[in-house]
């Protein structure tokens, strides 16, 4: 009994011979198949040809004469290139913190069990539903000099309001980051209010019967055990400001001038709009590295984890 047991569990027959598969046991490979197909060809055989471009002297087309890192030392001496990694890093860094900020108190503010609570959260979390295109529009509205919020205040009365941000080089950056806010940090403030409603009510509880304030318990018991989820959020929203685009596309297009521009708005106007492939590619491998130098430590910490379980 322990035999055939052990035969049929390696997949062999009694006469060891090995067992034929079941259209069975192939229709999860058939099906699958498509898609693993699809992704090593379009997203990671893609990826290896941009890399390969990035060496190459393309312009217009492509082209496969190789000029080593001369892309890249192309790429570092234009002046259009450092303004976006400049602007990438104040978007970025306000973004990330300002989500962060809000989110983890939306998040605690909900978790205090209010009235309409769900109405409250649906809400918070609208914005996230929408496109940054359509974000981006509403915005290009509101903060417009001749029709938005400096016209209604001047309408109100207050003919000295001023808020041109939008068409100022030097402030036009935090226009977009504004906008990115108000459309991601509901999405903190979900991760947030789910990774609260998981912590143990029997620490708060003990916490509670010590003396200990709802401030002090919040801020030495719950939060630092809600790491992960900073963790979490603090890769998403890293992810969404390296690869913004759409965003600056709709609210601003890059301008005035080029002094909004961000790496990936300077990426597609070299490859598609200047006939620069092998500079465009320079660049989108600069993206992937940022992006990688954010995943791999996440991946890791994720992995190390669980192989101490």
């Amino acid at each position: 009994m322990n035999t055939k047991a052990a035969n049929s569990g390696s997949g062999q027959t009694q006469s060891g011979r090995p067992a034929r598969l079941s259209l069975a046991d192939w229709m999860p490979k058939i099906v699958m198949a498509p898609t693993v197909l699809v992704t090593l060809v379009c997203i990671y055989g893609y990826m290896i040809w941009t890399a390969v471009l990035s060496f190459t002297g393309s312009r217009m087309l492509p082209s496969y004469k190789f000029v080593g890192f001369d892309q890249y030392e192309r790429l570092f001496n234009n002046d259009r290139w450092m303004v976006a990694l400049s602007n990438l890093g104040i978007f970025g860094g306000l973004f990330i913190v300002i989500c962060l900020f809000l989110g983890v108190t939306l998040a605690i503010f909900l978790d205090q069990k209010i009235r309409a609570e769900g109405a409250i959260r649906t809400i918070y979390l609208y914005p996230m539903a929408i496109s940054f295109i359509v974000t981006g529009t509403a915005w290009k509205w509101l903060l417009n000099p001749t029709n938005g919020l400096e016209k209604m205040m001047i309408d109100f009365g207050f003919e000295n309001f001023k808020f041109d941000w939008l068409i100022n080089p030097d402030m036009v950056i935090y226009c977009l980051v504004i906008a990115a806010v108000w459309q991601a940090s509901g999405f903190v403030m979900a991760l947030f209010l789910a990774g609260l409603r998981g912590v143990d009510g029997d620490l708060i509880k003990a916490a509670h019967l010590d003396g200990a304030s709802t401030f002090t318990t919040y801020r030495r018991i719950i939060l630092p055990s809600l790491k992960p989820v900073f963790f979490s959020a603090l890769v998403v929203l890293s992810h969404i400001a390296i690869k913004s685009f759409d965003l600056v596309a709709a609210l601003t297009n890059g301008g005035p001038g080029y002094s909004s521009d961000l790496p990936a708005n300077f990426m597609y106007t070299y490859t598609f709009t200047r006939s620069q492939i092998g500079l465009g590619s320079a660049s989108a491998m600069v993206m992937l590295g940022c992006v990688l130098a954010i995943l791999v430590p996440y991946l890791y910490s994720e992995l190390r984890g669980k192989r101490h379980e």
